[in-house]
């Protein structure tokens, strides 16, 4: 069973806590025993408001003992933080190697306490540009949920409730993820891109469950891709079932999409950020920045030092020409 802590900030918003929180305790009631311990925290302890006026008890931080990952739920403005202790505890959680999360405006808690680095992840709208401006190392993408690694971050609101879903399911298959969705009666589970793009069903058209559930995963796994055996058994198909599928409704095969899904990832990042070419090969996965470069070219037809030239006049343009 995983211990998972919910650090608190006052005034967090209710709905993004819940819908954080009620998948998890779905997934202990439909799985044949407790998969998840949820523990709510904060610096002092003791009873934190959220913005409705209800709240939670919660544990101190000095307290909380060994958890096997963390989430900080903001709301409010979490750019006018100021809490040492928290900082210097969640500095000490990336040093155990524990995983991290941020929900609405925690991402933005978690990049000023120095633990986004070299990490995509996002972030409440309404603090987009604000994180951004912390450091042009990040990697803040306008997503509704973006997991890599060891980092899990949304949007808020009910975004958490479809990141919830994607933990489900790489933790323990689509079958449990889609039971507690259609018990919430949320029977489209959204991928992490959903805001930004049309939906998978009108980029592909109708899919079949299996092919809509291993997209989300390769979308949760571009920093560690997962194997085609992986996702088969995760969406509870056979390889060679779900390789069918793929090549029938997407036209490329399983590990062809899943590469070309890395690389455009890739491209994304190199056009947006100033990350050295290393650092976006294994943001995307690729064992070396050889190899990443050679799959890049093959793609895009240029090396990927060709996607930071000047586009369109834009803004740090030289000295993305340098990196």
């Amino acid at each position: 069973m995983q211990r998972i802590g919910f650090v608190l900030i006052d005034g967090f918003a209710l709905l993004s806590t819940a819908a954080a929180m009620e998948p998890l305790r779905a997934a202990n009631l439909f799985a044949p025993k407790p998969l998840y311990d949820l523990v709510p925290l904060s610096t002092s302890g003791g009873w934190v408001g959220a913005s409705l006026g209800a709240g939670f008890q919660t544990t101190r931080l000095r307290d909380a003992g060994t958890l096997d990952m963390v989430f900080v739920v903001a709301g409010g403005d979490p750019m006018a933080l100021r809490d040492p202790d928290l900082m210097t505890w969640l500095r000490d959680m990336d040093r155990r190697g524990v995983p991290l999360g941020g929900i609405s405006g925690g991402a933005a808690v978690l990049a000023r306490a120095g633990v986004m680095d070299q990490r995509r992840f996002t972030v409440h709208w309404h603090h987009l540009e604000q994180v951004r401006a912390l450091s042009d190392r990040f990697v803040v993408e306008q997503r509704l949920y973006v997991i890599d690694r060891d980092r899990l971050t949304c949007a808020g609101g009910a975004a958490p409730l479809d990141m919830m879903y994607a933990m489900i399911r790489a933790d323990h298959g689509a079958p449990l993820a889609r039971q507690i969705s259609d018990w919430f009666i949320q029977t489209d589970i959204r991928l992490p891109d959903a805001p930004q793009q049309a939906g998978i069903g009108a980029q592909f058209g109708p899919l079949p469950r299996a092919v809509e559930d291993a997209l989300d995963l390769m979308h949760s796994h571009l920093s560690d891709p997962l194997g085609r055996d992986q996702i088969a058994d995760l969406v509870g198909l056979s390889t060679r079932h779900l390789q069918r599928l793929f090549d029938a409704h997407i036209g490329t095969g399983l590990m062809a999409t899943y590469r070309d899904l890395r690389l455009r990832a890739a491209d994304d990042i190199l056009r947006k950020t100033v990350l050295p070419v290393a650092d976006v090969a294994q943001i995307t996965g690729f064992g070396s920045a050889p190899a990443f470069a050679t799959a890049y070219r093959t793609r895009f037809g240029h090396p990927p030092r060709d996607a930071r030239k000047t586009q369109n006049g834009g803004p740090n343009s030289d000295r993305r020409n340098r990196t």
